[in-house]
């Protein structure tokens, strides 16, 4: 069966139309409080591991819902896990909910929160009678430190047949694609001295980073037009008579898969060791976080979330290249994944700009939060419905 006849089949699927409207219904009664949820994670930004309050606001809707949860999890504070019902297809509901430094919630991760919150009590009441479990993992630090990328190899997600969230955008896009993403974190360690008195004993750590950064300059003028590498000083001494002894950077690289990743990584580390080694200075490198990995569409999922947005008449979906990156790209790689992006702004602003911070909280970005939180739902249901179809359909033997 294509994708397409799935997603036809999907649509009739879950027990009948009547199933349908109830999964609505859900979302519409706890829409007040949803919409309660969002403007309270909008109104208090915590940034990477610090999103106390946001997960347990979400932790504490879920719980109130029957959800059983688990707060901490996985050895994040800021992690939780929530669950509900016991069929034989378990679908993980994933909710972002960090905020950017000194911008906010101008990625609209309170949107996420809150519609993930949503699709998730839509389900829970009728979870085994769907054959679902449902799960949903709270996942900090998508912005930086890859929060899921930490939670997949600690375990939320093993045992898990699907996995979905949805992204407010200044566009709809149902196939998201996403860059594969690199952090690279620099410290040069050179000798200080007077730049007058003594310059011969002195080793320049910002003169170093100079090298490096015209090196990488010269780079990118052989780099595919795909690949990035963008990055800043923090750190270049601290007054112009005196040589700087210490001097440190923090660079990201894109790519549009893990493969490229590691070729380009290897390019852009033999600049600054250069640098090191043009100066005579010491230079250490570090990965701060796990790579970020591109994202790769579920085929079946998306097949199923189109034909229930058509149904809520969202706009049709656009399709575009990678233009940003996402930890949910770790999960992608193991388990069927959708990542929509649902349109909040039409194209007026985007994400981490101060006007998109603005948005978030908009009559459109609420419509947004209330549609995705249904169409995930209706989603998870279908595919349910398709994986055990599947299961008492196969013969003895079959593969």
């Amino acid at each position: 069966m294509s994708a397409a006849e799935q997603a036809d089949r999907g649509a009739e699927a879950v027990g009948g139309g009547a199933d349908r409207a109830a999964i609505r219904g859900r979302v519409e009664g706890a829409r007040d409080e949803l919409l309660a949820l969002s403007r309270r994670i909008h109104a208090h930004p915590e940034t990477a591991f610090a999103e106390h309050r946001a997960a347990a606001w979400c932790a504490d809707v879920l719980r109130a819902h029957g959800f059983a949860v688990t707060a901490p999890a996985y050895g994040l504070d800021t992690a939780f896990v929530a669950s509900i019902g016991s069929g034989p297809v378990t679908v993980a509901i994933v909710c972002e909910y960090d905020a950017l430094p000194g911008l906010g919630h101008a990625c609209g991760h309170n949107l996420i929160a809150a519609a993930g919150v949503g699709a998730a009590i839509a389900l829970g009441s009728d979870a085994d009678r769907l054959g679902l479990t449902v799960r949903v993992v709270g996942t900090p630090a998508e912005e930086r430190g890859a929060g899921k990328a930490l939670l997949l190899d600690a375990g939320a997600f093993d045992g898990v047949d699907a996995a979905m969230m949805v992204h407010p955008c200044p566009f709809e896009v149902a196939e998201f694609r996403s860059f594969a993403l690199g952090t690279l974190s620099v410290e040069y360690i050179g000798t200080g001295a007077h730049p007058s008195l003594n310059p011969e004993d002195g080793r320049s750590a910002a003169d170093a980073l100079t090298v490096a950064q015209v090196a990488l300059g010269l780079l990118g003028k052989q780099l595919p037009s795909h690949w990035k590498v963008h990055g800043i000083t923090t750190a270049a001494g601290m007054s112009p008579n005196a040589v700087p002894e210490r001097a440190t950077a923090e660079y990201e690289l894109r790519t549009s898969d893990a493969v490229d990743l590691a070729e380009l990584r290897s390019r852009v580390e033999a600049c600054f060791r250069a640098g090191a080694l043009a100066i005579g200075c010491e230079v250490r490198l570090t990965r701060p976080e796990p790579d970020y990995l591109d994202f790769r569409t579920d085929p079946t999922l998306i097949a199923l979330w189109r034909a229930n947005a058509r149904e809520l008449g969202r706009p049709e979906p656009i399709r575009r290249d990678p233009f940003a990156c996402t930890d949910m790209g770790n999960v992608s790689h193991v388990i069927p994944s959708i990542h929509p992006v649902l349109d909040i702004t039409a194209g007026a602003c985007g994400p981490h700009e101060p006007a998109f911070a603005e948005a978030a909280i908009s009559p459109a970005a609420e419509q947004a939060l209330t549609d995705g939180a249904i169409a995930m739902a209706w989603t998870a249901a279908d595919y349910a419905t398709l994986r055990q179809d599947a299961l008492t359909n196969r013969t003895p033997g079959a593969k």
